[in-house]
């Protein structure tokens, strides 16, 4: 899997590359989803590598790591995801992690489970 370092540098510099609408979908820590904003709203300092910064919907400017990206679109399909995403996306659907590092199951799990077991 390509860098996202690389792969912004490359929108950034490569002319022909860079022809599209690219999006960028980073992790908001504070809602706790992604949020997908246009790569034309963004600005990348020179004084600080591997962070962006771009202004919020309050008009507020946003400094945003690179290792919060967690896709890249391309005239609106993925071309670039962080690795693990998909496999987190699939252990929620499992069910969720107790404090104590037990699972929850569903109903439906559950009763698999208990098929299983007799």
């Amino acid at each position: 899997m390509t860098p996202i370092h690389e792969l912004l540098n490359r929108i950034r510099w490569d002319p022909v590359f860079a022809r599209g609408d690219f999006k960028l979908g980073y992790f908001d820590r504070v809602a706790e989803r992604i949020i997908v904003v246009p790569f034309r709203e963004l600005d990348f300092p020179a004084d600080e590598s591997r962070v962006f910064r771009l202004m919020d919907a309050d008009g507020r400017s946003r400094r945003v790591p690179f290792h919060r990206v967690r896709e890249v679109y391309r005239d609106g399909r993925r071309i670039w995801q962080r690795g693990g995403e998909k496999r987190k996306a699939e252990g929620q659907k499992r069910g969720k992690t107790n404090l104590n590092g037990s699972r929850e199951c569903s109903p439906h799990q559950i009763e698999i489970h208990v098929i299983r077991a007799i």
